[in-house]
């Protein structure tokens, strides 16, 4: 039901744009969020969106690079990265629930993952 694209291989300084397609009845009112997921580490809040869009927040890894948005019309939410670092390498994953949540343990609904590479 969510479907992440537009990962791949960027240098450092670089920038990418992560679609999330949805296909669940519920995005318009879904809240929607970003993690990621490195090799050997844990799965990491990135960012987070209110059902309207209204709302965003963000981890502080990502704070004033990454900015999340939701188009509801398009049944999409979208991850925009700018000055990636190497250390921004990861699977990236969004999800979905009611409420906005940072802990990914609380989402049940999940895409199967995009890999983002920057190398330095």
């Amino acid at each position: 039901q969510l479907v992440e694209s537009g990962g791949g291989l960027v240098q450092a300084g670089g920038s990418l744009r992560l679609s999330c397609a949805s296909s669940r009845p519920s995005f318009s009112s879904d809240a929607m969020a970003w993690f990621r997921q490195a090799a050997g580490k844990e799965r990491e809040f990135v960012a987070g969106i209110n059902w309207d869009g209204g709302i965003t927040y963000y981890g502080d890894s990502v704070k004033g690079r990454f900015t999340i948005s939701k188009d509801n019309a398009k049944n999409t939410v979208y991850l925009e990265m700018n000055s990636l670092k190497p250390e921004d390498t990861a699977v990236y994953y969004c999800a979905a629930r009611a409420t906005t949540e940072r802990r990914p343990a609380y989402y049940n609904r999940w895409g199967q993952g995009t890999q983002v590479t920057v190398s330095s």
